[in-house]
């Protein structure tokens, strides 16, 4: 499944990174403790997080995922919006919690 198709099926947000939205996802990874996630999230994983600071695309980034959502319909600052830009890294957003936005794509995903 590809990030568009996860965008279009979840009606999410796209903050930024509109250039990475046909990357393939290759399954995803849940949390807010940016070392957890370094430790393991895979390339080309969806990240699902609460985090909005600009960390979050400097570790997207570095593990070369497919893009970050955001969660409970909270926005990425300004300075985290113009690193995703630079960066090219889809940053999406969705008023669901991480509990109901995961269980979502994982149907999806198992799908697809």
């Amino acid at each position: 499944m590809k990030v568009s198709d996860l965008v279009r099926e979840l009606n999410l947000t796209v903050f930024c990174g509109e250039a990475g939205l046909d990357a393939e996802i290759s399954g995803g990874y849940t949390s807010d403790l940016l070392s957890d996630v370094m430790g393991h999230i895979d390339e080309g994983m969806l990240w699902v997080t609460m985090q909005t600071h600009q960390n979050i695309v400097a570790v997207a980034t570095l593990k070369d995922v497919a893009a970050v959502l955001i969660v409970n319909g909270a926005s990425p600052d300004e300075e985290t919006l113009e690193k995703g830009k630079e960066e090219d890294v889809p940053l999406l957003g969705t008023p669901l919690s991480a509990f109901e936005v995961t269980g979502k794509i994982y149907s999806l995903l198992q799908q697809a």
